[in-house]
């Protein structure tokens, strides 16, 4: 089924003064760099080149929004852990997320990509921390799911998860797979209040 919301980029910001006005519902995707947010983010809403992708790790060094209407909007959130990147700007990278995270009272839910093969790292689990203080609802995307047989990435779940809440969602996810789609557009749906949307749209 097509998805029923049709994203547009908004705005980008460096700084918090130029986050959009802080109504409505937003849900942010972040991630390490190369674990393919920027492609879950466009499969997900059915808009290829919504998100910039690029084989550069850390491409994304700004706070991306994209207005779905006056009250709804996705954030595309800088990749973080790429060594290459300069640590005075990894630095402000941190700061401006812990802004984002402390200031945005719109913010519902937060996609986390993590490449199933190498699991949550500390920066994964610093995102999951600032998600509980804000008390923002969040789920894990397993990127990269097709590269292992059905039953090994159904392991590397089972394992992962050992290592987090029980309340967490798991979704494997592989975009040339179409695997995990039409849960990963279902929880999107259900954030932005607009559940059951998907199943009435053709």
């Amino acid at each position: 089924m097509a998805f029923p919301l049709h994203p547009d980029f908004l705005k980008s910001a460096q700084k918090p003064t130029q986050f959009p006005a802080d109504s409505g519902r937003e849900v942010a995707f972040s991630g390490r760099s190369n674990s393919g947010k920027s492609s879950a983010i466009n499969a997900i809403t059915a808009r290829r080149g919504l998100a910039r992708t690029s084989k550069t790790p850390g491409r994304t060094q700004l706070i991306n929004f994209f207005e779905i209407d006056e009250t709804l909007r996705l954030v595309d959130l800088p990749g973080y852990g790429y060594a290459k990147v300069a640590a005075a700007v990894r630095q402000e990278w941190r700061v401006l997320l812990e802004a984002y995270f402390r200031e945005r009272t719109s913010l519902v839910g937060l996609f986390i990509t993590v490449d199933v093969r190498r699991g949550l790292n500390d920066l994964d689990q610093v995102m999951l921390a600032w998600s509980r203080d804000a008390n923002v609802a969040a789920a894990i995307l397993l990127t990269k799911a097709d590269k292992f047989s059905r039953s090994a990435r159904l392991q590397r779940r089972r394992v992962i998860a050992m290592t987090l809440p029980e309340d967490l969602p798991l979704i494997l996810f592989s975009v040339p797979g179409r695997l995990g789609l039409d849960e990963a557009r279902d929880q999107l749906l259900v954030w932005l209040g607009k559940a059951g949307q998907r199943e009435t749209s053709q």
